[in-house]
């Protein structure tokens, strides 16, 4: 299950507006990164393969909305992140992270290109993790001139349909045509009498969309897809889905000590571009001398599951430690992500995880375990 990354005590805990329709759901709420948010409704399975096979609906207000408006806003932002963010279009997004000094990931993130408005501002959004939403802000502060503009948008509903359905399930309460928006594209439309923001982006390995949209009209959506058939699933499943995508968990598989390079995400470091960016000089050189650890995919032998922060083992001696691990719905069999030293990285390596005082041997394979046919 995932573990909180960030614990508050009971009375700190925030809700999103569907609180109440996951109460009435019976969903067991868990705290996560802050807020009461529902784990799952009727059970993780169920509710996974609902999005491997269908559609699934899930609530993912709780995370961190950001709105940029200014004149260089682009050049701005292109200082944060080692991706060239110039390529982007008006409509598109870029999944990037955004670096410390040392190289590190202070989170990653979407960015979203608006185009410019009528005073010839450029306008982008950011979707943040929600356990550090104070913390970008705080960064993004800190680094951008003073004459750019970041509007914190946190309050809105955020919906995530997900599942080779979705498009098909959401579409009757969409004004737009959902066809015409490519994967991770975006576009503004009339939702439920609300104007929303409707990207083609995702967590869990699916085609399917995030949909952002003020309370009222976000649970008028909420509903109108339950009564359409679309399951609700929680954030088990999420962690599943995702984790078969080999798609990163903020605070478990990347964090600020671990570098885009040693975390597989190296395709997101464009070091040829021009102009400097937080943490280049970093990365530089890693890249000349190579990482001393990679974040690899492993594939348990049996049916012991390796969960967070279990040992692993190769040679008689503890060589690094797992990220992230479940049994895969999908597959059927356990997997897992984990740090070891580079030379152990190769596929086919063959390791040991540490499970209750026993280890039990994995295999190193290729990333993402899963990856859809659509």
């Amino acid at each position: 299950m995932i573990p909180d990354a960030s614990p508050a005590l009971p009375n700190t805990l925030r809700r999103t507006a569907l609180y109440d329709r996951h109460a009435a759901l019976n969903a067991r709420i868990v705290p996560f990164s802050g807020w009461e948010m529902p784990v799952q409704y009727s059970g993780i399975t169920k509710e996974h393969e609902a999005v491997r096979q269908r559609a699934g609906l899930f609530d993912i207000s709780h995370m961190g909305k950001f709105c940029f408006r200014g004149k260089n806003l682009l050049q701005q932002l292109q200082k944060l992140v080692p991706t060239d963010l110039s390529q982007l279009t008006v409509g598109a997004a870029q999944y990037t992270v955004l670096l410390n000094p040392s190289g590190g990931i202070i989170d990653d993130l979407i960015f979203y290109d608006q185009g410019f408005d009528a005073a010839g501002d450029q306008q982008m959004m950011a979707i943040v993790n929600a356990a550090t939403t104070q913390k970008d802000k705080d960064w993004f502060l800190a680094h951008l001139d003073a004459a750019i503009h970041l509007e914190d948008r946190s309050e809105l509903l955020l919906l995530a349909i997900q599942g080779p359905e979705a498009a098909t399930a959401l579409q009757p309460f969409v004004q737009a045509d959902l066809s015409t928006v490519q994967r991770f594209g975006h576009t503004e439309s009339q939702v439920m009498g609300g104007t929303g923001f409707l990207a083609r982006t995702g967590y869990t390995g699916e085609d399917g969309f995030e949909v952002m949209l003020d309370a009222v009209s976000g649970r008028a959506l909420w509903e109108a897809l339950l009564a359409a058939g679309v399951l609700p699933c929680g954030l088990g499943a999420r962690d599943t889905l995702r984790l078969e995508a080999a798609m990163a968990l903020y605070g478990q598989d990347i964090d600020d000590g671990t570098t885009p390079l040693e975390a597989g995400l190296g395709w997101l470091v464009q070091l040829e571009r021009v102009g400097e960016f937080v943490g280049r000089e970093v990365l530089l050189k890693q890249k000349q001398a190579g990482v001393g650890q990679r974040l690899v995919g492993l594939q348990m032998t049996g049916r012991n599951i390796a969960r967070h922060d279990y040992s692993i083992w190769q040679g008689g001696n503890p060589i690094g430690k797992i990220t992230s691990g479940s049994l895969s719905p999908t597959l059927g069999y356990p997997i897992a992500l984990g740090y070891v030293p580079t030379e152990f990285a190769k596929l086919g390596q063959i390791l040991e995880v540490e499970i209750r005082g026993k280890l039990y041997p994995a295999t190193v394979v290729k990333r993402p375990f899963y990856k859809s046919a659509g």
